[in-house]
């Protein structure tokens, strides 16, 4: 501490605090992190404006975007769309492991691109119909799936929602967080592409493991369960034929998708030199991507209401956008940037590598912490707080030790989003343990297991991806 200015003292006790209240929740997260940002300029560790300029970060566009975007799916159903079609593939049909793997390529799917939050709420109901209506079906009580089934497929609703949410940027705020200190911090921009490189196979692993292991651990003891077909079936029937605000919503998300992705694949067929990719690299980042995207669901058409009228596809009072998110994400990025400028992060890196043996293999043992202290800290606090105090930390940590900061702070924003053991761990978990269906040691129990696969697999695909920075 006495190495550090009276500034940076300062700003660790802010930072303490805020620690604190988040680990607590004794206050808001998002009103946690406007405390802290306000603390930093009534105590002088930096103006006004440095302080508060993250606030204005071009990410936040992007959060905004994709709220918008994401509430419009949400309105015209059509995540549901989407969740009933992949259940009614013929390869589905009543078998206990094929439901439990269709429902966590629904929960990964759809989680991707919208709130893990919202798509385990969303899966829980239609789950929770699909285990009715098999009960139901089944009468006898030996022709049931065991209690322990319906423990597993709501704990595959969370798990899912939880590890989809890292197969895009905008999968979960914290994924753009991390992607944030990374840009500001190291200098490496990641693209939508380059973020799915990496993420989609640590996504195809987990979700695959997932399958195996709750199969496993919460076995239906039955080979085949009755009713499903005919309930998906009926549940598909219902929602009719396509309306035209849910064409409008696909047309406006599959507009922003192919801006989003359109830079990384003009650099690959025109090379970096052709004038479009140059465009598409400037003028369209993923930011004013998603807005373009949110923008066209307010022009084009909606469904026809009862009087005749055709409104736009979404109005501004049925526009949603989770400004709890946004706060916390600009509070956090802003303290996670005073930590970097009054040379706090540094010094805690450097004393944070004290553990960290020297010798050829410290670069790869900061990669291993940096996963394994962003799970532990995210069983305790939310993703997001735990990725906003840990990759600054993590990133000073590779600086240290001259390892790869690149990769070991990918590795702590991936493990962040990996809190799987306690119901307060995250919303989803918290959502599926309120069917009372979980027993608090079958969620402890394969989120344990669950945590250290994600370590191993998330350290394993970070090393690899280095020799690729």
């Amino acid at each position: 501490m006495e190495a550090l200015t009276p500034e940076a003292q300062r700003l660790a006790a802010i930072v303490a605090v805020v620690v604190v209240l988040w680990f607590t929740e004794a206050l808001p997260l998002a009103v946690t992190a406007l405390l802290g940002a306000a603390a930093c300029v009534v105590l002088g560790v930096a103006p006004a404006k440095e302080v508060f300029r993250p606030f204005a970060d071009p990410l936040i566009f992007l959060f905004i975007g994709s709220f918008l975007l994401a509430e419009a799916i949400r309105l015209h159903r059509l995540d549901r769309r989407l969740a009933f079609a992949v259940l009614a593939v013929p390869w589905v049909g009543g078998r206990p492991v094929r439901i439990l793997a269709a429902v966590t390529v629904v929960s990964a799917l759809i989680s991707a691109f919208i709130s893990n939050t919202v798509t385990a709420a969303m899966m829980m109901a239609i789950v929770t119909g699909i285990l009715g209506a098999v009960e139901e079906a089944a009468g006898d009580a030996h022709r049931r799936p065991a209690p322990a089934f319906a423990t597993g497929l709501f704990l595959c609703v969370a798990f899912a929602a939880s590890i989809g949410g890292l197969a895009t940027p905008i999968g979960t705020p914290t994924n753009l967080i991390g992607l944030g200190f990374i840009r500001d911090q190291l200098g490496v921009a990641v693209s939508f592409p380059g973020w799915c490189a990496i993420s989609l196979p640590v996504v195809a692993i987990l979700a695959t493991i997932l399958v195996v292991v709750l199969a496993r651990m919460f076995p239906a003891g039955v080979d085949r369960l009755e009713g499903v077909e005919d309930f998906v079936r009926e549940e598909r029937t219902r929602l009719g034929r396509w309306t035209t605000g849910q064409a409008s919503t696909a047309a406006a998300f599959g507009i922003t998708v192919a801006l989003w992705v359109g830079p990384g694949l003009a650099l690959v067929a025109l090379g970096p030199g052709h004038p479009l990719t140059t465009w598409l690299r400037d003028r369209m980042p993923e930011g004013v991507a998603a807005l373009v995207g949110a923008i066209l669901l307010f022009l084009l058409p909606g469904d026809r209401t009862a009087d005749g009228r055709r409104p736009r596809a979404v109005s501004w009072h049925e526009a949603r956008i989770d400004w709890d998110i946004v706060l916390l994400y600009g509070g956090g990025l802003a303290l996670g940037e005073l930590c970097f400028s009054k040379g706090l992060a540094a010094a805690a890196g450097q004393a944070i590598t004290g553990w960290i043996p020297a010798g050829p293999w410290a670069g790869t043992a900061v990669v291993v912490a940096a996963a394994l202290v962003a799970v532990v800290t995210s069983e305790f606090t939310s993703n997001v707080a735990s990725a906003t105090m840990v990759v600054p930390i993590v990133i000073a940590m590779g600086q240290s030790v001259g390892g790869d900061p690149t990769a070991a702070a990918l590795a702590a924003t991936l493990a962040a989003s990996l809190g799987f053991m306690m119901p307060v761990s995250s919303p989803c978990n918290a959502i599926v343990y309120g069917s009372g269906r979980i027993p608090l040691r079958a969620m402890m129990a394969a989120g344990a297991v669950l945590d250290v696969i994600g370590v191993v697999v998330i350290t394993g695909a970070m090393l690899v991806a280095a020799t690729f920075f």
